[in-house]
């Protein structure tokens, strides 16, 4: 069984791929996950904040802190970072040296600025690749969707430029129109598109007045909008498609193949069950596509394509009726 498949120009042994996570942070994990079979592990982002403080007069903006609390808001504290900037790099070079798989640096951001040279140096670091993670919540009212793309769009183009590395973009669902969107991205030179981003909203506390942030693993149910665009897109973008949030089964894994995935990323199910849990998923995704006799993963990626799927509709607006009706009838 031939479960060989590129991604960003990377030719991996199959589609299971860690996604990005603390567990990066600790080598010993590090080396589990290889063994678990991970085809490649993608680090956490390292983010603009942290990088635009670094080049910032820090010991200036504490001083005003001490004076004004607003200050203090400005931009989060280092020890809000995991690893920081010198240390992020210093960790690529540990982990290259540690697994033979290909390993996939992350950057965080979505205005162009000078901490866009850290691109440069994850690469010299001996980043294989580069995933870029547009996560934003636009919260001024008066930007437009296009302006909001268009900044995203020089952010990439930026990255791009000074890398030879593939980069990819790690997209929300989010945009206007994600489609035409996600063409601009391939256009913008864009080797990767990854589909999706998960929100981590802020929540209320009514008692104490606060907003509290926590962290909710993700569920296979959350994969369900991510087959649908894999399936939009998949034949009609040139840039690899990979998809993270929802995939915890084999079954799952199967879906998103189908639906037009090079890669799977999988994060909460291996923060949830270990690092061998990938084991167990890639068995299972390579003993279901013998028992169909299928003979590579070619023949299933993109299968269920909007391109190729017998029922396209089920991907467009007739789907959402029929259900609606069904739903209606019953009650």
């Amino acid at each position: 069984m031939n479960l060989t498949t590129r991604y960003l120009g990377l030719t991996l042994e199959h589609p299971f791929v860690a996604g990005a996570s603390p567990m990066v942070d600790d080598l010993g994990l590090v080396r589990r996950l290889e063994d678990a079979g991970a085809a490649a592990i993608v680090m956490h982002s390292l983010y603009e904040e942290q990088l635009t403080r670094e080049s910032m007069a820090v010991d200036a903006l504490d001083r005003y802190a001490e004076s004004f609390a607003e200050a203090a808001s400005f931009l989060p504290t280092p020890a809000a970072f995991a690893l920081g900037p010198d240390e992020y790099l210093e960790q690529i070079v540990r982990i290259k040296a540690t697994v033979a798989v290909p390993v996939i640096a992350s950057l965080n951001g979505t205005t162009a600025g000078g901490w866009l040279h850290y691109a440069r140096l994850m690469e010299e670091a001996g980043a294989d690749a580069l995933e870029l993670n547009l996560y934003s919540i636009p919260t001024d009212l008066t930007v437009s969707g296009e302006a909001i793309e268009q900044r995203a769009l020089e952010v990439v183009d930026s990255v791009v430029r000074r890398v030879t590395i593939p980069v990819a973009v790690k997209l929300s669902p989010w945009y206007s129109s994600l489609g035409h969107f996600a063409s601009r991205l391939d256009r913008a030179g864009a080797k990767g598109l990854v589909l999706f981003n998960r929100f981590y909203q802020a929540d209320i506390d009514p008692e104490q007045l606060e907003v509290r942030s926590r962290l909710e693993l993700s569920q296979s149910a959350e994969l369900l909008p991510r087959l649908t665009w894999l399936a939009i897109l998949s034949g009609r973008v040139t840039a690899s498609l990979a998809v993270t949030g929802g995939v915890h089964t084999s079954l799952d894994a199967i879906k998103a193949v189908m639906a037009g995935a090079d890669v799977v990323q999988m994060v909460s199910a291996l923060l949830r069950n270990g690092p061998d849990w990938l084991t167990l998923v890639r068995e299972g995704f390579r003993h279901w596509l013998l028992e169909h006799e299928y003979e590579s993963i070619d023949q299933l990626r993109g299968s269920m394509n909007l391109l190729r799927c017998p029922d396209p509709a089920g991907f467009e607006r007739a789907q959402y009726l029929q259900i609606l009706n069904r739903g209606a009838g019953r009650g």
